[in-house]
């Protein structure tokens, strides 16, 4: 059953829509692996991608498809109930991704990063299998201006998270149709929908990323005094002007 289409439903569709034309996300013939892990963010994309396919003047074919990692309570029958009922074609796939973190783990290494690298190795021989071309994923504009924050801030870098890249294994394309949406929106629709929401079950579930925190913390204190703070970032992410920065191989070159 398609989602309630509510005024927050058409605000975030357009701007879902805007992404995608600017970038162009989404072309002819496209046959696009959604990554739902039972999330806001990605029951959001998965509903608004159908949304928009409804009246999209091109043809495109959309698959939920879920990786259950493997630890303990996860819900992976919650999801697959809601994309059934929901009339999607999914592929809900078990794996032993929680045992291998076990034993290969090494101290000082992220358990998220090290999860997130496996389950996104298993996402794409999952899009082989299933002759996917494209690979969207539910990340959002707060992620996107916070990975920027962090990079600058921690690793010296200009560099966030782009909606539109060829994939490690050079074989699919990863796309973020979210990328102009505030997780803000996201959090009242999800509740407005009432989706199924579904905890990872993670050992480390719950624990806070202390830096990227800060960066939110950061962003929501700007916010106050200059509400389109995210808008201007995002900008500054499409204006970037070369000959401005401290490059040096811009002139070595």
């Amino acid at each position: 059953m398609p989602v309630a289409e509510t005024k927050l439903f058409r605000k975030i569709k357009r701007l879902i829509g805007i992404a995608v034309g600017d970038f162009t996300l989404i072309e002819e013939g496209d046959r696009i692996a959604i990554a739902v892990s039972g999330g806001k963010d990605s029951y959001t994309l998965l509903h608004m991608l159908a949304a928009l396919r409804r009246r999209s003047p091109i043809n495109y074919e959309l698959i939920a498809v879920n990786v259950d990692a493997g630890f303990s309570g996860y819900q992976q029958d919650v999801i697959a109930r809601h994309v059934e009922e929901a009339g999607f074609a999914s592929c809900m796939k078990m794996t032993n991704c929680s045992s291998i973190i076990d034993q290969k783990l090494r101290p000082g290494t992220s358990y998220c990063a090290f999860c997130a690298r496996l389950r996104r190795g298993v996402l794409y021989d999952l899009a082989d299998e299933l002759g996917c071309n494209k690979i969207a994923l539910g990340h959002h504009l707060d992620d996107i201006i916070e990975t920027l924050l962090l990079n600058q801030f921690y690793s010296g870098r200009l560099a966030a998270m782009s909606p539109k890249l060829l994939a490690d294994n050079g074989r699919h394309t990863i796309i973020r149709p979210l990328a102009y949406v505030e997780e803000a929106m996201i959090i009242d629709f999800s509740r407005e929908q009432d989706f199924p929401i579904v905890s990872c079950s993670c050992p480390v579930h719950g624990v806070v990323d202390q830096k990227r925190q800060q960066m939110k913390q950061l962003i929501s204190t700007l916010a106050e005094e200059n509400p389109d703070i995210r808008y201007s970032l995002r900008t500054a992410l499409g204006n970037l002007q070369p000959r401005h920065l401290l490059d040096k191989n811009m002139w070595n070159t």
